[in-house]
């Protein structure tokens, strides 16, 4: 009889069984056109389907950029996009009716989006830096949702769902941005990460104080990676268009180095030229404490379009 013992075929590591979530290092280094879809909330998302839908209109299609960064409210634009055409996505905008005004601001309460805001200066006020604050934030999330039945996450994911046209990822590259709640690590998602279009869109878009959980790991809004825009990744990148809805405006003390006016001299510092489109000074009161006011859509969408189809030929050069 032969003793030979007989090896145990090679087993996979942990890494290979693993779905290679982060998409980071899989980012190219380099490329011709950037878009960035920057965070805002209801309202911001809106108002960016209404830009690039002006934009469209006018003669000038940012949808075929090289490399598209979506946070939060932007994260649902790109996905958005991937389904449909930027006047589709305006026309479903406008045609969808506002909810019943409940309170002085609509069919959103402002109480729950004020404690939330106040919570979250809490902590960065507590934070030593930008990775502190992360951490924070993640361990705030998973603590409520200790104290939760767990319902939030699957009428999270149907919500998200309802708003996108296809629950494919786009062949091109889109970039998705959230964080690790449990460690405070930043995570970009893309489509070979292993993780639904939908799971992705309602990681980086869950804000509310609760964490969204992909394989067992519960993530958090894509805005506590950096700030609402995450612009530096497209770093390397020839021309970068940027679309912020809050303009620029964060919470975070300026010399965490996080603020999108910072990310941007980086960016052209690196040879990067940049541009970017923010609501005018006639609809900025829809992107502050409105922002989630579903009502405000529309308004919007339309201020948005407005802004696209009149900023048009100033940017044809620039993205040509």
């Amino acid at each position: 009889m032969n003793t030979t013992p007989i090896s145990p075929p090679d087993l996979p590591t942990s890494d290979e069984v693993r779905p290679q979530i982060d998409a980071t290092a899989r980012i190219p280094a380099s490329g011709d056109r950037a878009l960035v879809l920057g965070g805002g909330g209801s309202t911001g998302n809106a108002w960016l389907v209404g830009v690039i839908a002006g934009l469209f209109e006018a003669g000038l299609d940012v949808t075929t950029a090289d490399l598209t960064i979506g946070t939060s409210a932007g994260a649902t634009a790109a996905a958005q996009l991937a389904g449909a055409t930027p006047p589709e996505l305006l026309a479903a905008t406008l045609a969808a009716t506002p909810p019943q005004r409940t309170g002085p601001v609509g069919g959103v309460p402002t109480r729950p989006v004020s404690d939330h805001l106040d919570k979250f200066r809490r902590i960065i006020a507590a934070s030593d830096d930008v990775a502190d604050m992360r951490r924070r934030m993640g361990a705030a999330a998973l603590d409520t949702d200790a104290a939760s039945d767990g319902s939030g996450q699957a009428r999270w994911r149907a919500t998200v769902a309802s708003r996108l046209p296809s629950e494919d990822w786009p062949r091109r590259t889109v970039l998705i941005t959230a964080v690790d709640a449990h460690t405070g690590e930043p995570v970009v998602f893309d489509r070979h990460s292993g993780v639904d279009l939908v799971d992705a869109v309602a990681a980086s878009t869950s804000g509310g104080g609760s964490a969204y959980r992909i394989h067992g790991t519960g993530y958090v809004d894509g805005g506590y990676r950096a700030n609402a825009e995450n612009a530096d990744l497209a770093a390397g990148y020839e021309r970068v268009l940027v679309l912020s809805p809050f303009g620029g405006r964060s919470l975070y003390p300026a010399e965490w180095g996080t603020h999108l006016a910072t990310q941007v001299d980086a960016l052209r510092a690196g040879g990067s030229r940049v541009e970017m489109i923010s609501p005018d000074s006639g609809s900025e009161h829809m992107f502050g404490a409105g922002a989630m006011d579903l009502s405000l859509r529309p308004a919007a969408a339309r201020a948005g379009y407005d802004q696209g189809r009149a900023l048009a030929e100033g940017l044809t050069e620039f993205w040509r």
